[in-house]
Parts: structure tokens; C-alpha cells; sequence
């Protein structure tokens, strides 16, 4: 079993914790790790606005460094930074004396990670953020550290006692350390106005970056590929055009090419089973009129809410002066990773 005291954990095996037992010290983790991020609130004053405004106006990057499981904090938040806006670089304190110190530069500024913030490799590398004049803001739970009393700004967790019933293995700390890290990051995402758009633009290779990065001018059907027909078109030819095309469906204009309409392969099945086929029939009295339409510049994914928004699977893709320069299908979409 576990004993907990005022002083401290004492960890034993004299017996095998049951099921129920098992869950009851999980939901305790859990309540003591969710506490360490609700105690944050009182971190968020003015010495945060300080850290936020240091890495809003640098000129370089956001070097993050810390050591052992706060290293791998510091590791996760530049990356977080970077993902979202605040360029930034992770610096491994240890190997900073082996060459990686060449990394920072006089227009970055430093976040050091350290629950104790007496943390050796980490206190050895200030003194070049100050030959450089970086500023240095802590993130710690010991306000008299030496780590603290170096830095410009200090972020100061509450954090009394790990989450490990040893109170030995960083839990509670490192859970606010990241909670605190993430939330610097997403004050400077809004601050410098930082758009969905603008974080597709960094992550091009997945499936958001194919969202907001792709627009219908990407996918459409152009040229020989998009089919049209004149408003007096029979039937018969219409047909023909929509066949050759492969796509089902054809674009309707006038005499000044200005698109009119829209008959899809689901027109023609309603006029089918209507009886009374007259192959030589305008197309003008078949189409749908007043389609609705998509710009190239609109973005895919837009184009495809709007097919599912209405069930129909084309649309007609217009310029500025409603004349059908191209044509787009679901498909199109979906087959672009799109969904």
C-alpha cells in the first residue's frame, strides 16, 4: 500500500492493490496534476504580460533549454512556439558547451525551464545569454533560485508536491510547466493576430494545410476538360458534350458566353421519367436555371461544404463576370485528401 503524510510518501508492497483501489490513486493523480494547471491562474499577472510582450518583439527566436523531463518541456513548447507564429529552438544545456551555443544570437530571447531552478547545465549557460544581452525569463516554482534571481521576468508555478506519491518524479510540475508554455504560445498566436490560414502555411504536408492551403482554381476542370453548350443546344448534342467530357454535367450560356444554367445527369433522369422524350429539345428548357457557382479563389473546402450543403456532387466554376471558365466535382475534392 501507499501512505501519505504531511511530510511526505512513504512507498511499500506489503500488499497488491485491488481494482477499485488501483482507479481511486489514478483519479488522485489526476485531481493533483489538474490542480498544479488550476493553480496557473495565479501565475497570469503582470510578469506574464512581460514575458509575452519579450517574445512578441523579438527580433530573433524564442530559445527554449531545460534539463531532464523539463527539458523535454522546454522541447515541446518551442515546438508549440514555432508550430504557431513565434519562431523558436529548443537548446539542449548540456551540449550548449559543445558547440550549440552558436544557436542564440543577440536578438533572441530565453525561457529556462526548471521546477527547483537550481538546475546545474542550466544555470552554467546564463552567463552567455547576459554576455549577449538575451533576455531571460524563468519558469520555476522556487522564487529564491538562482535561476529566478538571474532572470528579467520569472514565471512562478505553484506547484507544493509532485503528483508522485515519492514526491520524487517530475508530474505535477511538468504538467504546469507545458500548461504554462502552451498558453504563452496561443497569447502570442492572437497577439500577433495569427490566422488558420497562417498556421496551414507551416504545416503544409497534412490535412489542414490541404484545407486551407487548397482552392478550387487547384482542382477544377478548365479548357477542353469543361463542358459547355449555347442555351439553343439540343438535347441530343447536349448529351454528347456531357459524355465526351466525362463529367456528367454542362455548363448553359447565351450569346454573350455569360453562364444561364446548369443540366446534370440527374436532369435528364427527371426528364426521362417524365415520358414524352423530345431528343431535339433546347437545352434552355431543361436546365436548372440560377445555379449556384464557385469562384477559383475560394477555398476547396468551402466549395465542398457547399455540395453537401445542397446534395449535388458539380459546380460550375465563374470569373468575375459569371462567364463558366472551369467546373468542379465532389470527387475533385475528396480525392485531393479534402474532407
Amino acid at each position: 500500500m501507499v501512505q501519505e503524510s504531511g511530510s511526505g510518501v512513504v512507498a511499500g508492497r506489503s500488499e497488491t492493490m485491488n481494482a477499485e483501489q488501483l482507479l481511486e490513486r489514478a483519479r488522485h493523480f489526476v485531481a493533483l496534476e489538474s490542480r498544479a494547471v488550476a493553480d496557473l491562474a495565479g501565475v497570469l499577472d503582470e510578469a506574464f504580460l512581460q514575458a509575452v510582450e519579450l517574445c512578441r518583439v523579438c527580433e530573433g527566436r524564442v530559445i527554449t533549454t531545460g534539463m531532464g523531463k523539463a527539458g523535454l518541456i522546454a522541447r515541446k513548447v518551442a515546438a508549440t512556439l514555432s508550430s504557431t507564429g513565434t519562431p523558436s529552438i529548443f537548446l539542449h544545456p548540456a551540449e550548449a558547451f559543445h558547440g550549440d551555443l552558436g544557436m542564440v544570437t543577440a536578438k533572441d530571447v530565453a525561457i529556462a525551464f526548471s521546477h527547483r531552478g537550481q538546475t546545474e547545465e542550466v544555470l552554467r549557460i546564463i552567463p552567455f545569454f547576459k554576455h549577449l544581452g538575451v533576455p531571460l525569463i524563468a519558469i520555476s516554482s522556487n522564487g529564491g533560485s538562482e535561476l529566478v534571481r538571474h532572470a528579467e521576468v520569472a514565471l512562478l508555478l505553484r506547484v507544493e508536491r509532485e503528483a508522485c506519491p515519492m514526491n520524487l518524479a517530475p508530474t505535477s510540475s511538468t504538467t504546469a510547466m507545458l500548461a504554462l508554455g502552451d498558453t504563452l504560445a496561443l497569447v502570442l498566436l492572437e497577439a500577433r493576430g495569427f490566422r488558420p490560414e497562417d498556421y496551414a502555411l507551416l504545416h503544409p504536408g497534412g490535412s489542414l494545410g490541404r484545407r486551407l492551403l487548397t482552392k478550387v482554381g487547384d482542382l477544377m476542370h478548365t479548357g477542353d476538360e469543361n463542358p459547355v453548350v449555347p442555351e439553343e443546344t439540343p438535347l441530343s448534342e447536349a448529351i454528347v458534350v456531357m459524355t465526351s467530357k466525362k463529367l456528367a454535367c454542362t455548363s448553359v450560356v447565351d450569346g454573350r458566353g455569360i453562364l444561364t444554367g446548369f443540366f446534370s445527369d440527374g436532369d435528364l433522369r427527371r426528364y426521362l421519367v417524365e415520358g414524352n422524350v423530345d431528343m431535339s429539345v433546347p437545352i434552355r428548357d431543361l436546365m436548372t436555371r440560377s445555379p449556384r457557382t464557385v469562384q477559383p479563389r475560394m477555398m476547396a473546402v468551402r466549395a465542398l461544404e457547399i455540395l453537401r450543403e445542397f446534395k449535388i456532387i458539380e459546380l460550375p466554376v465563374v470569373d468575375g463576370e459569371n462567364h463558366p471558365i472551369g467546373l468542379i466535382h465532389l470527387h475533385d475534392i475528396t480525392r485531393a485528401g479534402i474532407s
